[in-house]
């Protein structure tokens, strides 16, 4: 167990804690319930930077991490925008925006991640992060903190809004891009 893999169990660990503080206010407060979830979705997101530079500089990639740090990325996110989802009940307009939003950012993840390992077991290619990918992760991080913080400034979601305009367009141009590359390589008749 090297350092990036117990970055990723540490990443896996740490959702909990942070779902719990998000969707539990009434344990210590509205305010510190969201200022202590937003700490922990940063902090979490951080190790999943910070364990792929690690792993890459290092050579310190193995099957394990191939495996359990995607699947940390997208517990952490889809957990994120559920629990947003259900604690932006009393908003029901910007709920429903972001209910329809988290639904086709997980519908592109499923989608991207499927025709990976698709594209992987047919044809041999690793398809690797692109540039739009990694927009994607840091505009979905940035996009859940806001939406995390904002009401605790001021009243209204103009940032929340924006950001997950910003999340989706994203999100969907960066899906759009993986197919494009890879759709080639998809043996319809296999």
């Amino acid at each position: 167990m090297n350092l990036p893999n117990k970055l990723t169990c540490l990443r896996m660990l740490m959702i909990p804690f942070f779902l719990f503080f998000l969707i539990f206010p009434e344990v210590c407060g509205y305010n510190v319930s969201r200022i202590v979830a937003a700490i922990l979705f940063a902090l979490t997101s951080f190790t999943d930077m910070l364990d792929g530079k690690i792993a890459r500089k290092y050579n310190l990639v193995t099957d394990f991490g191939k495996f359990m740090d995607p699947l940390a990325d997208k517990l952490m996110v889809f957990g994120a925008m559920l629990g947003i989802i259900i604690i932006n009940g009393g908003n029901a307009v910007f709920a429903k925006v972001f209910t329809c939003a988290a639904f086709l950012i997980i519908f592109r993840e499923l989608a991207v991640t499927s025709m990976r390992m698709i594209v992987s077991s047919s044809a041999g290619i690793v398809v690797a992060a692109n540039i739009f990918g990694k927009l994607k992760t840091v505009s979905q991080i940035i996009g859940i903190i806001v939406i995390l913080l904002e009401p605790l400034i001021w009243d209204g979601y103009i940032a929340s809004y924006v950001m997950t305009a910003i999340m989706v367009a994203t999100t969907m141009f960066s899906g759009f891009s993986y197919f494009k590359a890879y759709w080639p390589h998809i043996n319809s008749n296999k």
